[in-house]
């Protein structure tokens, strides 16, 4: 089940001047981390219950890189669910195109998996699972 956007993911070239222009807005950059795996770096600002999330590329390779030489901006919408893999099994089932087979660890090391943007209205579609402390 979808309980709430999570977070809305935007690829950015330069972290610290994106995270300046969110502070001259007047808003706060909650916590920092970088994915190894995703080779990316990423910073968090909360905004009401849901968040953006800054994601800079740490290598040339790395999907957000490849993202960034086509455009900007938004990259991804995630949505928090309560069962990822139960998630991931109903929208295979309905004929949804999931870029991952099993669930991976993302930021903050929460269970993770992505559908296609062609099964989400042009869009790329994170599922975060959500753990019982949310």
């Amino acid at each position: 089940m979808i309980l709430k956007i999570d977070h809305l993911g935007i690829a950015v070239k330069d972290m610290a001047a994106a995270k300046l222009a969110y502070e001259a807005l007047g808003l706060r950059i909650d916590f920092e981390t970088e994915v190894p795996t995703e080779k990316v770096k990423t910073a968090f600002i909360t905004v009401g219950e849901s968040h953006l999330e800054l994601l800079e590329p740490t290598d040339p390779t790395s999907a957000i890189a490849k993202f960034l030489e086509k455009r900007t901006g938004l990259h991804h919408i995630c949505v928090l669910v309560d069962d990822i893999e139960k998630t991931m099994e109903e929208m295979r089932a309905a004929g949804a195109q999931l870029l991952d087979e099993k669930p991976r660890i993302g930021a903050g090391g929460c269970k993770v998996a992505f559908i296609h943007p062609k099964s989400a209205a042009g869009v790329l579609l994170e599922l975060k699972q959500a753990d019982s402390a949310q």
